[in-house]
């Protein structure tokens, strides 16, 4: 997939975002909380939009850009550059298309460096707006305010971090958070499926190596999930094979059946013929209520009812406040938050809930004033 930017419509110039899929999510087979399944409906729309959003280079889709002429001059214009996280990316591309739409003389390129790298990009001011899969750090922090960069953290999807296995995996079901703390922290003695097996397992597990995959250090991803497994953001396992792209983490899945991985929920969704879920039963944390089983795998109605934890993670837009003095900036941010809610279960991500989008919009507002 690469870092390429998207730029432009992909679809050759029909109006984004026409189609009816902002609900496809739920209609996929999965598995629910509860242990039912949902009817299968189909998801090719969907999964198609997702891939072509993260999958078409940056060159490709700027030869495309001129299509954009069949939208609207709003009067608008300039240049708004996104990067950051790789597992936001696919939302933020779409805004941008469909923002371009409505206002073709604004160009907005969407970049997916890393959560981490594009938090440095954007202390430098090399970049507009900065994609996030977990908080700003203290460090990235203070590397912002020794350049005099100030920001303004928006809310805008929901995902969570799936754990995946391969299809021919029949033994493990479900893990506790503090059997995955074991399995992934660093110096863990687990080495084998068996060394893993609860007491409990009624299918003897079998004594065979496990491969692990998972995304790298830049990411947002993996900074959220060490700290809520492992305890400590980078205390991982010094064998597994980190990547910035999930889908090599779908491959490696797909490619051994004693596999164990973690990524994107989304991912896995688009996925579905190379991979298997793993659910959770987090026995620490908050009753998530009678109507759900104690393992749960992440689903559009797991993660918008915060019910699969601690692996449900709210995604983050970063705003430079003086990119706001930019009509075309402000606009394009008041636009992705009008947006966010249909355009994240397009894309396979979850919506937030109302209020928080009304929350953030009063934060952005009260930003804006500073400006004009």
């Amino acid at each position: 997939m690469g870092n390429e930017p998207i730029l432009g419509n992909s679809d050759g110039g029909s109006q984004p975002g026409s189609r009816s899929g902002a609900n496809a999510r739920s209609d996929s087979r999965i598995r629910t909380g509860s242990g039912s399944e949902s009817p299968s409906q189909s998801q090719t729309q969907t999964t198609t939009r997702r891939r072509v959003l993260l999958g078409v280079s940056g060159t490709a889709l700027a030869g495309l850009a001129g299509c954009l002429t069949r939208g609207e001059d709003s009067g608008l214009e300039g240049e708004i550059r996104i990067d950051g996280s790789n597992t936001l990316r696919p939302n933020s591309a779409l805004v941008a298309e469909q923002f371009m739409w409505e206002n073709n003389q604004v160009q907005a390129s969407v970049s997916a460096s890393g959560t981490g790298a594009g938090f440095q990009q954007f202390a430098r001011r090399e970049i507009s707006l900065q994609n996030a899969s977990r908080p700003i750090t203290d460090e990235e922090a203070e590397h912002c305010r020794e350049n005099g960069v100030e920001w303004l953290e928006l809310e805008v999807v929901l995902d969570g971090i799936a754990l995946l296995k391969h299809p021919d995996n029949t033994w493990c079901e479900c893990l506790t958070v503090d059997e995955l703390g074991d399995l992934w922290e660093r110096g863990s003695e687990i080495e084998t499926w068996a060394d893993l097996e609860p007491e409990q397992s009624d299918e003897e597990w079998p004594d065979e190596e496990i491969s692990f995959y998972g995304r790298d250090a830049a990411s947002g991803t993996f900074d959220y999930f060490t700290e809520h497994i492992t305890g400590s953001v980078g205390n991982i396992r010094n064998d597994y094979s980190g990547t910035p792209d999930t889908n090599n983490i779908i491959r490696g899945v797909r490619g051994n059946e004693y596999t164990i991985g973690f990524g994107g929920a989304g991912y896995y969704y688009e996925n579905e013929a190379d991979a298997e879920l793993i659910a959770v039963n987090y026995e620490d944390g908050a009753d998530p209520g009678d109507e759900w089983d104690d393992c749960i795998v992440p689903t559009r109605e797991s993660i918008e009812a915060e019910a699969y934890q601690p692996l449900s993670r709210p995604m983050y837009i970063y705003v430079r406040r003086d990119e706001l003095a930019r009509p075309e900036y402000r606009e394009f941010v008041r636009f992705y938050l009008e947006n966010t809610q249909e355009t994240a279960r397009e894309v396979q991500f979850y919506a937030v809930p109302d209020e928080t989008i009304a929350d953030q919009r009063e934060k952005l507002e009260a930003a804006i004033e500073d400006y004009t």
